[in-house]
């Protein structure tokens, strides 16, 4: 195991694999039929790519970015992940507008406080957040889903 794999797995890209197939089966709970590797065309103005978002689905306009990252071992904050939650708001304000996105956490709370990584990224990073996106934080050893209370 190296320094940054998460405790107890196989490899960090199997625990997001894991975690999509969560969210997929939590969000079919609530009616969302999704499937895996959802690719929609991305871009400004008029350039536009195929990303590939973790879940998704045409018919309802649903897109899906999934994360598992949680605070250091030290309790720090893991800089580098905060990028790649970063570019997941940019995808989604490329993304069309009739889609419905969704932002589906791993809670985790940093040692000795009660900021959980998603309330710290919404409030270190709010400049950054596209106004539609919702945000959906898992527990880690339970399906008990919380959604923000600017959301409900």
């Amino acid at each position: 195991m190296n320094n940054f794999q998460r405790e107890g797995a196989i490899s960090n890209t199997q625990v997001g694999r894991d975690f999509e197939l969560r969210a997929q089966k939590i969000l079919a709970g609530h009616g969302l039929e999704l499937g895996l590797n959802h690719k929609v065309h991305c871009g400004l103005g008029n350039l536009k790519k195929n990303h590939a978002f973790d879940l998704g689905s045409d018919s309802p306009r649903i897109i899906v970015e999934c994360k598992t990252q949680t605070w250091t071992s030290g309790g720090n904050i893991p800089s580098a992940k905060m990028k790649n939650w970063a570019e997941a708001m940019f995808y989604f304000h490329m993304a069309p507008l009739d889609y419905r996105k969704i932002f589906f956490a791993e809670r985790s709370y940093r040692m000795g406080y009660e900021e959980s990584l998603l309330s710290y990224f919404r409030r270190t990073q709010a400049h950054m957040i596209p106004h539609d996106v919702e945000f959906w934080e898992l527990d880690r050893d339970s399906d008990s889903l919380v959604r923000p209370e600017d959301q409900i």
